[in-house]
């Protein structure tokens, strides 16, 4: 057969060795893969049996899709992969350069330097920078604790719906003619400072006389009494939450609350994706970071170094936030920064040209959409600190008790209507004794009770006062 023969034979069989890789039956590449990875919990584990984690998980899953056999190696001078002078590459992405291993599977921050020295593929996870600290140094005391459990919000609805009871129930008392019947001769027993004192009294669960004596007073302050005992039980119960969580509130909570202060060292890994981030940000406060690390000479060889220092002393470690996630999931005396910079995925790295590279990015991608990848993180990032699914204690936002609130409102706008309905029935009875129209009884008894007492007083009666 001939040259161009077999070029036609090679054709056709990429043809069809194409077709039948959408089908699921024909894989590309070596019989054979190399792969190279790096220690790191619970990515790869180094067990008596073997090597185990997130990542071999990993590679299981797409060599029973793709269908591939591999062997596995641990990089010799266990780095990630950065680049010298020269243009040599090391660690992972090294032995991928130089050919030692045709795919590099561990926890590898795609980056526009290593895409451009090897093959890349769809990130099969996703994260950012943070940084872990230990909590007592991450915590201070707080004078105004207490406070905690209610978010600002809610401590301001309290305040409203405080202020606005203590002014309802004065009006229902000077309205109802149960409360006030005769403003002339009759004490008013229910001022604004004492309407306030008596709902102080049901907050505290004591009480406070004296009590209403008609309906609407009654209605009201019995709402208030509902309102009072379940926004009390509602307040010890986080309060003991937060308790019994060892919540504290946070002094050092980003990444500009740790440049601005020079008490707590920190620092991050040698040559890693990270600290090139921050060497080549332009963010006056990101840059501010790598000369404070630079100066300092504050990073660390390996992950666990840096933990290490973590947990012995006055130190914060920057790195991926996926990892110390599962570092504050285990040890419960550090706590992670919710200030999460620079998101960016973990992908495959396989040397340039391998043609079932489109493929392990296809397979990575069903199983992100099968929910593979997810079962894969909760199996290995199981949390020891807090129930499954926990997320810690927050302060209570005023939208969870809006149904109370409600009920407080409905309340006091039904005891301000009685209040005007029996005031209504007592004109309109005076009206009839009187003679006189019903719409002007009632605005004399209203002048009254809201101290215009002339208004409804006749010219004799004025001329005898005078006398």
């Amino acid at each position: 057969m001939g040259p161009d023969g077999k070029n036609m034979n090679a054709f056709i069989g990429s043809v069809v060795c194409a077709v039948a890789l959408l089908a699921g039956f024909c894989t590309a590449g070596p019989a054979e893969l190399s792969v190279t990875t790096i220690l790191q919990e619970p990515y790869t584990i180094s067990k008596n049996t073997g090597l185990e984690g997130y990542c071999i998980d990993l590679l299981v899953e797409l060599a029973k899709k793709l269908g591939f056999k591999y062997q596995v190696h641990l990089v010799k001078d266990g780095r990630y992969g950065q680049q010298d002078k020269n243009g040599a590459w090391n660690g992972l992405i090294g032995e991928v350069v130089r050919g030692e291993a045709d795919l590099a599977v561990a926890s590898l921050t795609l980056t526009a330097a290593r895409e451009q020295a090897v093959e890349m593929s769809t990130p099969f996870m996703q994260t950012g920078i943070s940084f872990i600290m230990r909590r007592d140094l991450a915590s201070e005391d707080n004078y105004f604790s207490f406070l905690f459990p209610f978010a600002t919000e809610m401590w301001v609805g309290v305040l409203v719906a405080f202020l606005v009871t203590g002014l309802c129930i004065h009006l229902v008392a000077r309205i109802s003619p149960s409360e006030w019947f005769d403003p002339e001769m009759d004490e008013h027993s229910f001022t604004l400072l004492h309407s306030f004192w008596y709902i102080t009294g049901a907050l505290t669960l004591q009480g406070a006389g004296p009590h209403p004596k008609g309906l609407p007073g009654r209605v009201i302050s019995a709402v208030w009494w509902v309102f009072a005992v379940v926004l009390l039980a509602y307040y010890f119960s986080n309060f003991n939450a937060m308790l019994r969580s060892d919540t504290k509130h946070v002094s050092v909570q980003s990444f500009e609350d740790l440049a601005k202060q020079d008490v707590i060292k920190y620092g991050t890994l040698e040559g890693a994706s990270t600290l090139h981030f921050f060497k080549t940000s332009h963010d006056p406060t990101y840059r501010r970071i790598y000369q404070h690390m630079e100066r300092t000479n504050s990073c660390v060889s390996s992950m666990a170094e840096g933990i290490q220092r973590v947990q012995e002393g006055n130190y914060a470690f920057i790195g991926e936030a996926a990892y110390l996630d599962l570092i504050a999931a285990r040890d419960c005396n550090l706590i992670r920064s919710n200030d999460l910079i620079a998101m960016r995925g973990y992908s495959i790295a396989a040397s340039l040209g391998l043609p079932m590279m489109k493929n392990i990015s296809v397979a990575i991608l069903q199983l992100s959409e099968s929910g593979e990848l997810a079962y894969l993180q909760s199996k290995w990032w199981a949390n020891s600190c807090m129930p499954a699914g926990g997320q810690g204690t927050s302060s209570l936002q005023p939208h969870i008790l809006r149904g109370l609130f409600l009920l407080l409102a409905l309340g006091l706008s039904l005891g301000i209507l009685m209040a005007l309905l029996e005031l209504s029935f007592k004109a309109r009875s005076q009206a009839k004794d009187q003679k006189k129209p019903c719409c002007s009884v009632l605005l004399a008894e209203l002048s009254q009770r809201f101290g215009s007492r002339g208004v409804n007083e006749n010219p004799d009666t004025a001329d005898k006062n005078k006398a």
